[in-house]
């Protein structure tokens, strides 16, 4: 199939409707922190508020599509003070010693558990520089280098973040480290220019980090994106090696995808990204009920995630800015119809016409299995990104082409 004008102007219209008359006016009516500032993201499916420890990524994440769309769809005051709100609360009272963020404080920011991840910190960074290009307010532009250098330092100087596993017995490394390092580069990029930070260029961060990513976890003989490998990139034959999240390889692929764009439809990380998104569809997408499953095994072995074959929301956020990507950059009808099948999927399954907003967590047949709206890990990001995007990807895909000079 391919993207008419009229599926792509529905589709258009599906994006605007969702991102501002459904999911921002939810978190803003019911997350926000009035009296502490920031956001509260454990809302019950009308918004009503059931816990209020606050996850600290989840602060930065919506500081940044607040800014964004202030950015983007505004000037909108209630956007930027949402923003604005959830760095400070950051600011004020989420660094623990020696500068690196908890990962979960109380609704008045004392501080509950330090992860030795530093993923906090990478949506500090994009939070700051989005506020600092919304605002002009340099200290907030410092402030985003500041957490990408803590986040970099983290993940990649060897010794400096604990080890998963005894690296005597079982060396490994994860993937996810490496993404995180293109996305966050692409957004500081994007914002405040191709900067210096601990040695190299966003475009020097986002060129190692790929390479990595395609020498030692990307499996072409196998068919697969690796979730973990040894240090030399083989094999860990074991739950934790064998261990697939199609979802979070799809995520990756648009990342490259998105890079590849940039660089004018580069061909070679076009060939990568599409690669990565074609086997992991073919290893996540559930042929009996739909959806993507949530872990699948490399040799098709049981999983021992007990939520393996769940399907959560952000998993098919991810793979509808994939495929549509895709389509823009290949034309490929077999990219639209995955489109199709996943956002039909997901919007049938995941959105709530009545409180607005998406339930995050459905049973393998797509039965809701709890109806929360948000928790730690489900905030104001993934859904909210995907309608942004796609958004803006059906804007460009309707555009008249460009007069040929």
């Amino acid at each position: 199939m391919h993207l008419d004008r009229t599926r792509l102007e529905t589709l258009r219209e599906t994006y605007r409707h969702g991102l501002l008359g459904s999911t921002i006016p939810f978190w803003l009516k019911h997350g926000a922190d009035r009296e502490h500032g920031g956001i509260l993201t454990a809302l019950s499916e009308d918004g009503t508020v059931i816990d209020t420890d606050k996850a600290v990524w989840l602060q930065g994440r919506a500081a940044w599509m607040f800014a964004t769309l202030h950015r983007t769809h505004g000037p909108n005051p209630a956007w930027l003070e949402m923003s604005r709100s959830c760095l400070q609360f950051i600011r004020d009272h989420c660094r623990g010693p020696g500068g690196k963020l908890y990962f979960t404080v109380t609704r008045d920011g004392r501080p509950l558990r330090m992860r030795r991840y530093v993923y906090s910190e990478c949506f500090a960074t994009i939070a700051a520089a989005a506020y600092a290009v919304a605002t002009g307010e340099e200290a907030a532009r410092a402030e985003a280098l500041a957490f990408f250098d803590t986040y970099l330092h983290h993940s990649f100087t060897p010794g400096v973040m604990p080890p998963k596993s005894d690296p005597q017995t079982r060396p490994m490394k994860g993937v996810a480290p490496l993404m995180i390092a293109i996305v966050t580069a692409q957004e500081v990029r994007s914002l405040l220019g191709d900067v210096r930070v601990r040695g190299r260029t966003c475009t020097e961060w986002i060129d190692a980090s790929i390479a990595e990513i395609e020498r030692d976890f990307y499996k072409p003989d196998l068919g697969a994106l690796m979730e973990a490998v040894a240090p030399d990139g083989a094999i860990v034959d074991h739950f934790d090696g064998r261990t697939l999240n199609p979802g979070h390889a799809i995520e990756c692929a648009w990342f490259i995808l998105h890079e590849a764009k940039l660089r004018g439809n580069d061909a070679r990380l076009r060939q990568l990204g599409l690669a990565i998104l074609d086997c992991m569809w073919a290893r996540g997408w559930d042929r009996e009920f739909g959806g993507l499953l949530y872990f699948t095994d490399l040799r098709g072995l049981p999983v021992q995630e007990y939520w393996a074959e769940m399907k959560f929301w952000w998993p098919h956020n991810e793979a509808e800015i994939a495929t549509l990507l895709a389509y823009q950059l290949t034309g490929d009808a077999k990219y639209a119809a995955w489109h199709e099948q996943v956002h039909t999927w997901s919007h049938r399954v995941f959105a709530d016409p009545v409180h607005g907003e998406w339930f995050g967590y459905a049973h393998r047949d797509g039965r809701i299995s709890t109806r929360l709206k948000g928790n730690l890990w489900k905030g104001c990001f993934h859904l909210p990104r995907m309608q942004w995007y796609c958004l803006r990807l059906t804007e460009e895909l309707l555009a008249p082409p460009a007069p040929s000079t």
